[in-house]
């Protein structure tokens, strides 16, 4: 009795025999304490199975009291042993199978369990009285192993359900009962199947509703950082500018003061105009999160007026215009402005007493504007925050940003934006 005690028990847990009781029972208790596994055991599924399984020892268990004839001992012991070991491999042992990835362990558990229930009928189901618990074996099956797997463990509970009546009961009984059985176990394993299939649709689609929130949340914060990016090239590219230039009147009005009173006056004349200017776009730019030089007229006049205000702040700035005219989009426009208005703040800023030629080509399917300076240069084409706005406004657009620059050698921006 000890020894098929320890035996069952360690097919249960898919370890050697040489392992002790003892240790099996310390197994057995970490499983159950198991707050996760707990909650897997404790499912529809495996109730169901208890249910099944119950019901069936409650029957076998009123044939025995009503039909007068005494159990010996050992084979009440062997019958109750037997129960308890069959009802847990149908819950905890399937539960481990289930969650596992091995095929061999799954279609090992059928084989322990189809061996124990044979034991059972013989003993005590020679009647029927116990071979309703075979039945929760095929929706197992179905449950957890493939189709080359789980149409011979539904063929064995076919014979199992149906050998003792062939053998005891009258032929035209027996097929009858067979035909049953055989209809209740496809009945069991389609709906298992079934089910099965609802299941896990209902958690592909939890899956795919979390993954969509997850995807609206990743592309909300996309958008909140573009925003946030495209804010801060509007004040760097529209405040930067007109303080820049209201710095460089400043600066000449300074220079010009004790020589040239009438002429310092108009560079503070002109910064403050410049700075009127530049408060009103910042006012627009709060208001409507941007105040668009081109919006209210053409990109050819947008850029001649800011070669006005660089002229006026005393950089020598040429501006000449290649090719039709043609009316381009806001974003298109706006784009280019900023790179000519970020050009000229960068040549006032760095090129030190220089040239800058700005030209504006219209091409059959692109335009190409090119910002050129014969000042002091740079050892780097990488440029600041400002160049970097540019590079992304015209990425947006899927342009190209070119530039060419050395120590002594000027500066050349190129920005090229199809259309």
């Amino acid at each position: 009795m000890r020894s098929l005690f320890y035996v069952t028990f360690c097919a249960f847990n898919m370890t050697k025999v040489t392992i002790s009781i003892p240790e099996c029972c310390i197994r057995v208790s970490a499983l159950i304490m198991n707050t996760e596994f707990r909650k897997k055991v404790f499912t529809s599924g495996n109730l169901a199975f208890v249910i099944v399984v119950c019901a069936s020892y409650a029957s076998a268990t009123a044939a025995i009291i009503y039909s007068r004839h005494p159990v010996p001992p050992w084979e009440t012991i062997l019958l109750l042993t037997l129960g308890i070991a069959y009802l847990f491999g149908g819950t905890y042992w399937f539960t481990r199978v289930r969650y596992s990835r091995s095929q061999l362990a799954r279609f090992g558990y059928f084989v322990v369990q189809l061996c124990l229930a044979a034991v059972l009928i013989r003993l005590r189901g020679s009647t029927g009285e116990l071979a309703l618990i075979l039945l929760p074996l095929a929706g197992q099956s179905a449950l957890i192993l493939p189709l080359r797997f789980m149409v011979p463990v539904c063929f064995l509970v076919y014979v199992l359900l149906v050998m003792p009546f062939l053998l005891r009961s009258r032929w035209i009984d027996a097929i009858a009962l067979a035909v049953v059985y055989g209809t209740g176990i496809v009945f069991v394993v389609v709906f298992t199947r079934v089910a099965a299939r609802e299941r896990d649709a209902r958690n592909s689609l939890a899956e795919a509703n979390q993954l969509l929130r997850s995807h609206a949340a990743q592309v909300e914060e996309l958008a909140t950082t573009k925003e946030r990016n495209r804010l801060a090239r509007e004040i760097h590219d529209s405040l930067g500018h007109y303080l820049t230039v209201v710095n460089v009147q400043i600066g000449a009005a300074r220079t010009v003061l004790d020589q040239d009173r009438t002429r310092a006056l108009e560079h503070l004349s002109k910064a403050q105009s410049l700075t009127q200017e530049g408060l009103s776009e910042v006012r627009h730019s709060v208001a409507a999160l941007r105040a668009s030089p081109t919006e209210s007229r053409p990109l050819r006049e947008a850029l001649a007026l800011l070669v006005d205000q660089w002229r006026a702040a005393g950089l020598n700035v040429s501006f000449k215009i290649v090719g039709p005219v043609r009316q381009l989009t806001p974003q298109t426009s706006l784009t280019l402005y900023r790179a000519g208005q970020e050009a000229l703040t960068n040549v006032a800023k760095h090129a030190k007493e220089s040239a800058v030629d700005l030209l504006l080509e219209y091409l059959p399917d692109k335009v190409l504007l090119t910002i050129k300076d014969d000042g002091v240069g740079s050892s780097s084409t990488e440029g600041g925050f400002g160049l970097l706005g540019v590079r992304e406004r015209v990425q947006i657009l899927n342009g190209e940003v070119r530039v060419s620059t050395g120590i002594g050698k000027g500066f050349t921006l190129e920005v090229e934006v199809p259309e």
